[in-house]
């Protein structure tokens, strides 16, 4: 089931329509049915509840003024990874024995520089 913070592909009839974070799943009166708040994650950001059942939340095809919806979690790449345990003193003293890392400079960006490069000459 999507949960608060959650990001959810918004399905019209079978076509991803837009992207929403999941702002807050409250219980209806009506029993498996919930309050979804969700974020819009489009230009303007809109907040929109729905009244849907837990089994629409979790992915179930339904219908919305006669129109097919569905509601897809999407998996984050970071869920994946495992989670790094703390170094501890001999796995610092082991990764200084196996000889420098190259190190890499990262490039930073300036876009007010970028901005002057791309606007047109005024002349």
């Amino acid at each position: 089931m999507a949960a608060v913070n959650d990001i959810v592909l918004i399905y019209l009839e079978d076509a991803p329509i837009s992207f929403a974070r999941v702002e807050s799943i409250l219980p209806d009166a009506k029993k498996d049915w919930y309050h979804i708040k969700l974020l819009m994650l489009q230009i303007p950001l809109q907040a929109v509840t729905w009244i849907l059942k837990g089994d629409y939340i979790n992915g179930s095809e339904f219908h919305m003024n006669g129109q097919k919806m569905k509601l897809e979690k999407i998996k984050s790449s970071g869920e994946d990874l495992p989670l790094k345990k703390p170094e501890s003193p001999n796995d610092k003293k082991a990764s200084k024995d196996m000889g420098p890392k190259k190190k890499t400079q990262a490039k930073i960006i300036s876009f007010s520089d970028l901005k002057k490069k791309n606007e047109p000459e005024s002349g």
